[in-house]
C-alpha cells in the first residue's frame, strides 16, 4: 500500500496487508547463530532435533528480526521523510517455527496519534507459519512517522 503522510490516520483499524512468504532454511537458522552466539541444540544440531523432536526450529529472535523488512514493504510513504521503530508494547512468542517452513506478516494498524513532530502508530503484527493454524508471533509494535520537509523557496 501507498499512501500520503496526512492519509495515515485514515487507516486506523485497518489491516494494511499481508507480505509475502520467507522460507526459514537451516542455513538462514545456522547463519543467525553466527550472528548472535545462540547455539542452542534445538537450533542448530540437526541430527539430534531430529531424534528428539522431529527437527530444529527457528530462534525466536530471528523470527521477531525479519518484521522489519517485511513491514517495509507493506507500507510505503509519497511524503515522509522517515521512519523510526519506536518498540514494542507486547511480544508473544506464541509457536516455533519449524525449520522448512514458511512465514509471513500480518499488519494491522490499530491507532494512529499525533506524537513528538510526526504521527506514532501502533500496529498489531503476526508472524504466520504456512500450514500452521497457531501464529508464531504476534506483537503491538510502534512506529513514527516523519513528514517530509517541504521544500525551501
Amino acid at each position: 500500500m501507498h499512501i500520503k503522510y496526512q492519509d495515515l490516520p485514515a487507516l486506523a483499524g485497518q489491516e494494511i496487508g499481508v507480505s509475502e512468504w520467507v522460507l526459514i532454511d537451516q542455513e538462514r537458522v545456522d547463519r543467525f547463530a553466527e550472528a548472535t552466539g545462540d547455539f542452542q541444540w534445538i537450533h542448530v544440531d540437526v541430527e539430534r532435533a531430529t531424534r528428539e523432536r522431529g527437527g530444529t526450529v527457528a530462534h525466536g529472535y530471528l523470527t521477531l528480526s525479519l518484521v522489519p523488512g517485511l513491514i517495509e514493504k507493506l507500507l510505503t510513504y509519497e511524503d515522509v521523510s522517515h521512519t523510526i521503530n519506536y518498540g514494542a508494547d507486547r511480544l508473544r512468542f506464541t509457536a516455533p517455527v519449524p525449520v522448512g517452513k514458511r512465514v509471513r506478516i500480518r499488519k494491522v494498524i490499530k491507532t494512529v496519534e499525533p506524537r513528538a513532530g510526526g504521527l506514532q502508530y501502533l500496529a498489531e503484527i503476526t508472524v504466520e507459519i504456512e500450514d500452521e493454524e497457531k501464529p508464531a508471533l504476534v506483537m503491538a509494535m510502534r512506529m513514527l512517522v516523519f513528514p517530509a520537509e517541504a521544500d525551501a523557496a
